[in-house]
């Protein structure tokens, strides 16, 4: 059975500042490569980077060495960047993962990929630690009971059929995460237990975060 990853890296940094996340360098390796590595030396058979325009020739260049890996232009949003990567494969399972998550570990890649296998569809998540509270108007409303929260990441894994589908439905749609998307059409995902450390770039605050991480 193939299994084939994409990367999402379409944004444009807006909250980053002046120059793209992907290529900021942590100890003189760039944010994207970090996540590449991982799933190079994983059990993945291709991997699709679904790249922003501004940054397509640069990828192109970064990666031109790497066996498994392919560019391909992104879209306007997370969703259509996904979707073009999934029109430009074909593969029995799909392991969608940020770019901008450089923490994440080939082993978790690899138990994605075994676990999808079963469920059909997952997310890697981890358990809510926060106290939450429901404002409105600046006014605290409601404390919401966190023992059935969880914080969702990447990767997510889905059986390729089901995920593209889903795409095709809610094409006109704006879903920040793919498995948001199955949750919509009432499809059943499941949890895997992720690490804290995978956190997303965002801002400058989450480089020195990643520099301790990936030190």
């Amino acid at each position: 059975m193939k299994t084939v990853a994409i990367i999402t890296a379409g944004g444009t940094s807006s909250r980053f500042g002046n120059s793209n996340k992907l290529l900021e360098k942590i100890h003189g390796k760039e944010v994207i490569k970090y996540t590449i590595d991982a799933f190079e030396a994983s059990n993945i058979d291709e991997i699709i980077v679904c790249s922003h325009i501004s940054i397509l020739e640069t990828l192109k260049e970064l990666f031109k060495d790497y066996k498994k890996v392919r560019i391909t232009q992104g879209g306007s949003s997370r969703q259509q960047s996904v979707y073009n990567g999934l029109l430009n494969c074909e593969c029995d399972y799909v392991v969608i993962h940020d770019g901008a998550r450089p923490m994440i570990t080939t082993e978790m890649i690899n138990v994605c990929i075994e676990m999808v296998k079963d469920m059909n569809a997952l997310t890697v998540a981890t358990k809510t630690i926060d106290t939450i509270k429901e404002v409105e108007h600046g006014k605290i409303i409601r404390t919401i009971d966190r023992a059935k929260l969880y914080n969702t990441q990447t990767p997510q894994a889905f059986e390729y059929n089901l995920i593209k589908k889903a795409h095709e439905k809610l094409k006109d749609k704006n879903f920040t995460d793919d498995a948001g998307m199955l949750e919509h059409l009432g499809e059943t995902v499941y949890i895997l237990d992720g690490s804290y450390k995978n956190i997303k770039i965002t801002t400058q605050i989450d480089i020195e975060t990643a520099k301790i991480y990936l030190k």
